[in-house]
């Protein structure tokens, strides 16, 4: 067997099994994946003349295990490094072992795996960064690439997550259910953390940062696989899929913003959005409704929508009122508006935002969307101040880009009517 393409798969899909299992053993995240690097060279060596072993996961387990010991007896000088033999031969070893590792051991190792991550002493990006490299195995490089920062600097936010973790003794025990339950929702708004990273890239570096997104959907898989009835689980892997399946779709040839009314939904992902509508729909017959449901719910409304004047706005209202009692924001209201000014005008829409101002002040979308429906009233002097403001709070050129559009329309609306 001489393709390769069939190991690098099996390793990645066995990556959180193998560190989560092998950091419970030594407590020490470099440790644990330095003995998987070092157990994946070793598979690289015997597969592909032996054929692959039955549980991927627990060979690189015993291998990984076993070299990092051997390591750490040779640097104390407690004992001669063992015959590369006797740690190459497996078959017996491998065989007790698989017996020995079952489901639910997998999914305690993976779970405090991606708690470690989601340590609250660490900030949001050096979480997303840690997770990037200890679960997912991306290269210092290509998470450096993905947030358009140097490599040395991902280096050292990388590093210091590592300390952070390190100096705060967490424990490696199995977690009782309070803390499955705690530890789950840090895991899942870290993947959505992760992907908002790749989502929310202008049109230069969407195809950068894409990757992201498609990681965070393979965590939000590998959380579901763990935990197959917990409907906010589903409705989060829903609500990733059904966003993600628009990208094709997101961006003009230029890179400029193309909004969901304008988008060309034939090159929305059907693939996806099937899964996604599945997800979703078995969530919520759970009826134990929570935040990334009700995303994804809206999310779904949008994605059944064959034309956009076929969506069903009131509901979409509906639901953004569901989701203001269940999460007050400013943001979500802002939201909640654009629904609004579709089922009862931009005058309602308008009066629900203005109230706001003051605490997003300093938020690009707040002007957007405030400017759209000054404009839509015919109010185009301060459709004007709204939209430069807009753009001087913009994030990406293709945010600034959008908005110009609209002040171009503008202009050219008020040339027409002083003809």
């Amino acid at each position: 067997m001489t393709d390769t393409a069939w190991i690098d798969a099996a390793l990645t899909s066995a990556r959180p099994q193998a560190v989560g299992a092998l950091l419970r053993y030594f407590r020490d995240l470099d440790t644990a994946e330095e003995a998987f690097q070092n157990a994946c060279l070793r598979a690289l060596k015997n597969w592909p003349q032996n054929g692959p072993p039955r549980d991927p996961a627990a060979w690189l387990i015993m291998v990984g295990r076993n070299v990092a010991i051997d390591d750490i007896r040779r640097n104390r000088k407690q004992q001669p490094l063992p015959e590369d033999a006797a740690i190459s031969d497996l078959d017996d070893a491998e065989e007790r072992l698989a017996e020995r590792l079952d489901g639910s051991q997998y999914r305690d190792d993976i779970l405090r795996l991606l708690f470690i991550c989601c340590h609250p002493g660490l900030p949001a990006t050096q979480q997303i960064a840690l997770a990037l490299r200890i679960v997912s195995g991306l290269t210092v490089k290509q998470i450096a690439r993905a947030f358009i920062v140097s490599e040395a600097a991902m280096e050292q936010r990388i590093t210091r997550a590592k300390a952070r973790v390190a100096d705060a003794g967490l424990p490696f025990e199995t977690p009782g259910p309070v803390e499955r339950s705690e530890r789950l929702a840090a895991v899942a708004a870290m993947i959505y953390l992760v992907f908002n990273e790749g989502y929310s890239a202008s049109g230069d570096t969407a195809d950068i940062r894409k990757p992201l997104c498609e990681e965070a959907i393979r965590l939000a898989r590998l959380l579901l696989r763990l935990f197959q009835s917990e409907p906010e689980i589903m409705g989060l892997t829903a609500l990733l899929l059904l966003q993600h399946a628009r990208a094709a779709a997101r961006f003009d040839a230029g890179g400029a913003v193309i909004l969901l009314d304008d988008q060309d939904r034939s090159l929305w992902n059907q693939k996806m959005i099937a899964e996604g509508l599945a997800l979703i729909d078995k969530a919520m017959r759970h009826r134990q409704s929570g935040p990334y449901q009700i995303q994804a719910a809206i999310a779904a409304l949008h994605a059944r929508a064959a034309r956009p004047e076929d969506t069903d706005w009131t509901q979409i209202d509906l639901l953004y009122g569901a989701r203001e009692v269940m999460q007050p924001s400013p943001v979500v209201t802002l939201n909640r508006a654009v629904a609004v000014s579709k089922v009862r005008g931009a005058e309602a829409a308008l009066d629900m935002i203005e109230p706001l101002a003051s605490r997003l002040s300093n938020y690009f979308h707040f002007f957007g969307v405030r400017g759209a429906f000054l404009m839509q009233l015919g109010r185009s002097d301060e459709a004007r101040i709204a939209f430069d403001r807009a753009i001087a709070l913009a994030n990406t050129s293709a945010e600034a880009t959008h908005i110009r559009m609209h002040l171009d329309r503008l202009m050219r609306d008020s040339a027409g009517a002083g003809k």
